[in-house]
C-alpha cells in the first residue's frame, strides 16, 4: 500500500473562508484506490511554505506521493508548480502533459494549466488542479498507471498487487 500526503493550496482556505472540497476528493478517490492517507494539509499560497512542506514529507520519507491541489493557473498568487520544480530532483514531464492532453478533451481551458510533475529523493509529488471536477477527473486519468511508476520508483514491484 502506497502512502499519500494531500496539499491543497489555497489562501481562503487555509483561514477557514473555503471548504476544501478538491482534497476532500483527492483523499477519496485515493482511498478506494487502496492508497494510505497519512496527512491532508491545507496552505496558503505562499512558495516557501509550499517547499517546506514537500521537503519535509519528500526528506522524512512520510510520503511515497505527494498530490496537491489549486495554485497552478494564471493568478497572480498561483505559484503551485515553482514550488514544485524547485524542490524535485528529476521532472516528470508526461504525467502533467497527460493530464493536460485528457482533460483538453473536456475543456479548451485545460491548455491555461501550468501543472508539474517531479520525484524527490523517492518521493512522487504531483500538481493537480484547484477544481474538484478537475481533480476526479484527472487523477482518474493517471491512477491506473501511476501505480506502476510508483513501484518502480519505491522498489516496490509486485508488493502491491491488487
Amino acid at each position: 500500500m502506497f502512502k499519500v500526503c494531500i496539499i491543497t493550496v489555497s489562501d481562503k482556505g487555509s483561514i477557514g473562508e473555503r471548504i476544501d472540497k478538491s482534497g476532500e476528493v483527492i483523499r477519496d478517490l485515493m482511498e478506494a484506490a487502496n492508497y494510505q492517507v497519512l496527512e491532508k494539509v491545507i496552505l496558503p499560497d505562499e512558495v516557501d511554505l509550499l517547499k517546506e512542506q514537500m521537503i519535509k514529507w519528500a526528506d522524512n520519507q512520510t510520503c511515497d506521493l505527494i498530490l496537491t491541489t489549486g495554485g497552478t493557473g494564471f493568478s497572480p498568487r498561483d505559484f503551485t508548480p515553482e514550488a514544485t520544480k524547485a524542490v524535485i530532483d528529476r521532472e516528470v514531464p508526461g504525467i502533467p502533459e497527460a493530464m493536460r492532453a485528457y482533460s483538453l478533451s473536456i475543456t479548451k481551458k485545460a491548455m491555461l494549466s501550468r501543472a508539474a510533475a517531479g520525484i524527490r529523493k523517492s518521493t512522487l509529488i504531483i500538481n493537480l488542479p484547484g477544481s474538484p471536477k478537475a481533480v476526479k477527473e484527472t487523477l482518474e486519468y493517471i491512477l491506473p498507471p501511476l501505480e506502476h511508476g510508483l513501484e518502480i520508483m519505491t522498489g516496490k514491484t509486485g508488493e502491491c498487487a491488487r
